[in-house]
């Protein structure tokens, strides 16, 4: 929800509150008709405040109000589904045949799938759901979920099994929509109180490292070195997609410099190929001038470098941090979920 602005001289309201003032204005079936186009943590956030504002005063409504007004006012962008509209047009103007050829390459890819119950749950409740279920349902279910949320379940979840649910995210493919309208059902009866002939695809390595990323780093200690006992190229796929280039620039200046010193100034050079400005300044900054001058007219001699050799140097150079990190020479991160 975005945020109204404050009135001058009213009550201190955050946005959310002022919100909730004028959903407390309009009728139960309006307000009801808002709250199903939110978010779940918006209806969470929007009710919290309703309470909190229930004693708000005449002269604080005509501010809401007015405010409201003014804002309304001012804005130009109309939001819409645009499909329904670009569909008859199309349909129209090239016929059914052609149309359907042409909007199946423009219309923006749909998320593959969506389960929504699920974000209606906490992570305790989804974790108790699956907990007895079999590890393919169990792995399907939390890749739909966010990444942050996936990696809280998957704490939750008795230590012998989270290796193979992990295993199974990074392998899931295709799913068929039978099976997510099963998956749909079989929450819909334990929670209570796209195109038809394709399936969809969950899952994937990239989807596992960000599960594992959301956990804390107690668990990924734990669930990697059983995961290589399971399957040795899934979880080195894994542990590459958990860390990458970027990560290098959030060690601090000692680290960094450290790690600079143990790397070929060969591998170096193409390795900053491949970074903006800011980053290729922020590594340089933590050598010597003198060395830092030298990379960069190296770097101006070579000219034009395939984008396959920056990537080689830059794993090159990810490879040598991992590998210090783990014999405790620099730390990568900070704080309880440092790479070490």
């Amino acid at each position: 929800m975005s945020e109204l602005l404050p009135v001058p001289g009213a009550r201190s309201y955050t946005g959310v509150e002022r919100a909730a003032v004028l959903m407390m204005l309009v009728g139960e079936e309006e307000a009801a008709t808002i709250l199903q186009k939110l978010e779940p943590e918006e209806v969470r956030q929007l009710g919290a405040a309703m309470f909190k504002v229930a004693d708000v005063s005449e002269q604080e409504v005509e501010d809401v109000l007015d405010d409201f007004v003014g804002r309304a006012r001012a804005r130009t962008d109309i939001g819409f589904d645009p499909r329904p509209r670009i569909e008859a047009v199309m349909n129209r103007a090239l016929g059914p045949e052609k149309a359907d050829s042409v909007l199946a390459r423009i219309i923006p890819p749909e998320a593959a799938c969506e389960i929504e119950l699920l974000d209606w749950l906490d992570a305790t409740e989804i974790a108790a759901m699956i907990e007895k279920e079999h590890p393919q349902i169990a792995a399907v279910l939390i890749a739909n979920l966010d990444p942050a949320v996936a990696g809280q379940v998957l704490e939750l979840l008795p230590d012998a099994i989270q290796p193979e649910i992990l295993h199974r995210v990074a392998r899931l493919g295709p799913i068929t929509p039978e099976a997510v309208e099963t998956l749909k059902q079989m929450l819909a009866n334990r929670a209570h109180g796209g195109a038809k002939s394709q399936g969809v695809t969950l899952g994937g390595t990239r989807e596992a490292a960000k599960i594992l990323q959301g956990a804390r780093k107690a668990t990924e200690q734990r669930v990697m070195p059983k995961l290589f006992k399971i399957d040795k190229e899934v979880a080195r796929a894994i542990e590459e997609q958990m860390f990458v280039f970027d990560n290098l620039l959030d060690m601090d200046d000692k680290n960094l410099g450290t790690l600079i010193r143990n790397i070929d100034g060969d591998i170096l050079t193409r390795a900053l190929k491949g970074v903006d400005e800011a980053a290729r300044n922020r590594i340089l900054g933590c050598m010597s001038a003198r060395a830092a001058d030298g990379i960069r007219d190296e770097m101006e001699a070579r000219g034009p470098m395939k984008m396959s050799e920056v990537l080689e140097a830059q794993k090159a150079m990810i490879q040598t941090a991992r590998a210090l990190a783990k014999d405790g020479t620099i730390q990568m991160g900070g704080g309880e979920d440092d790479y070490v």
